[in-house]
């Protein structure tokens, strides 16, 4: 039983950004309906990779959910959106905004029918603002944080992430914020919902904690760097002889200490270039140099079996081979089998984070458009044979 067992959460969301909070909800034990397009489906349903035509990445953010379908651009569906609305303590969407009031699903009216309901809205821009309506897309939000603009090698183009990270931000951001408002509404008491308005492009400039003081106070414009950053050194990816990487970062002094003492150079010791962090960022290409030099002389696991007795600071970079074969993932069930239909047993992430009395789990993975539909609304919300036939005919559900 998740700490969450007892929850009742309604998703409208599409593709990545809501159903992630969806999903995280549903990790922990909330009961969380997924809404569908009856013909569409979910985008990400078309998304590879795919085996034998069944999309994997579906089974994985869409975890957990109990999948109906309603078409809620068509009075019907809205009409049926509105009769199950009370049964439910969060609602998560990812339309653009003014989409749901177009529906005549605002919170004005949601609220009226359940005053608790919790609205958490997910949109590039947010709710408000001159871009508010425009389309919003991770990848856009993301150039638009600003974290590109410093991301990548010095002379190259600005480097957005190869995964959708500004989605995953702010699936986040939701669960967190969803949580405040139930505390605020249950525990300090109110009793009454909330709004709450999560942007993807906010979601990721908040974690520029220093670069808007250090802009606002001393007009500094942060750089690309490649691996290294401005205000650690030595801190990069330091390419093996046998062609891996390992990452380093130290830049307080007990960190940088042990590093030079496992390096054995000992002008990385006594050089007063290196004497401090913020020497050593004022002279970072020497120290890199060093650093890369003692690296390019061994392999991988001769540079970390040396790290490692020192207690440095160091890592392998892994890539998705490297993390199905490790042994510390494996006790940590980061990567947990989950029965399937389609393949017999399948493997991804598991829970996180951990918890110590009232774990989460995952208990399906994301399965086929509308599974649960005839279930929930004939048995939990009373739809009658007839009225399911013909709302099914109409293409309602």
């Amino acid at each position: 039983m998740g700490p969450l067992t007892g929850l009742q959460v309604l998703e409208l969301g599409n593709m990545i950004a809501a159903p992630t909070a969806g999903c995280l909800f549903g990790d922990f034990g909330a009961r969380v309906v997924k809404v569908e397009h009856p013909v569409l489906g979910d985008d990400l349903r078309r998304w590879p990779p795919a085996k034998d035509d069944v999309p994997l990445w579906w089974k994985v953010t869409n975890r957990n959910k109990d999948l109906i379908t309603l078409d809620l651009s068509k009075p019907a569906g809205q009409e049926l959106c509105r009769r199950i609305v009370s049964r439910f303590d969060v609602l998560i969407e990812n339309f653009r905004p003014g989409t749901l009031e177009r529906w005549g699903l605002g919170y004005d009216v949601l609220s009226a029918i359940n005053p608790r309901l919790i609205l958490v809205r997910i949109s590039g821009y947010g709710q408000t603002g001159p871009y508010s309506k425009r389309p919003g897309y991770g990848t856009v939000a993301e150039a638009m944080s600003g974290v590109p603009s410093f991301t990548g090698a010095p002379d190259g183009p600005p480097t957005l992430s190869a995964f959708p990270l500004v989605d995953s931000l702010a699936g986040m951001f939701a669960v967190q914020a969803a949580m405040m408002a139930i505390y605020e509404r249950d525990v300090a008491g109110s009793g009454r919902g909330q709004v709450i308005d999560v942007s993807l492009f906010e979601s990721m400039f908040r974690l520029l904690d220093s670069q808007v003081i250090g802009y606002d106070q001393l007009g500094l414009i942060k750089q690309r760097m490649g691996n290294r950053m401005a205000e650690d050194s030595p801190r990069n990816a330091y390419r093996t002889s046998d062609g891996e990487y390992v990452a380093i970062s130290a830049g307080s002094q007990r960190t940088y200490a042990r590093l030079a003492q496992a390096i054995g150079d000992p002008v990385m010791s006594r050089d007063p270039r290196f004497a401090t962090n913020e020497a050593r960022c004022l002279n970072a290409d020497v120290l890199d140099d060093i650093v890369a030099q003692w690296f390019a002389g061994r392999t991988l696991r001769e540079a970390i079996e040396q790290l490692e007795a020192a207690d440095v600071v160091a890592g392998a970079v892994y890539d998705i081979a490297r993390i199905f074969a490790d042994p510390h993932y494996a006790a940590r069930e980061a990567i947990v089998g989950v029965p399937d239909p389609d393949f017999g047993e399948i493997h991804m992430q598991g829970v996180v984070p951990k918890f110590s009395r009232t774990p989460g789990e995952v208990r399906h993975p994301g399965g086929a458009k509308g599974e649960a539909g005839r279930g929930f609304f004939c048995d939990e919300v009373g739809l009658s044979e007839a009225e399911w036939s013909d709302l099914t005919t109409a293409g309602v559900v």
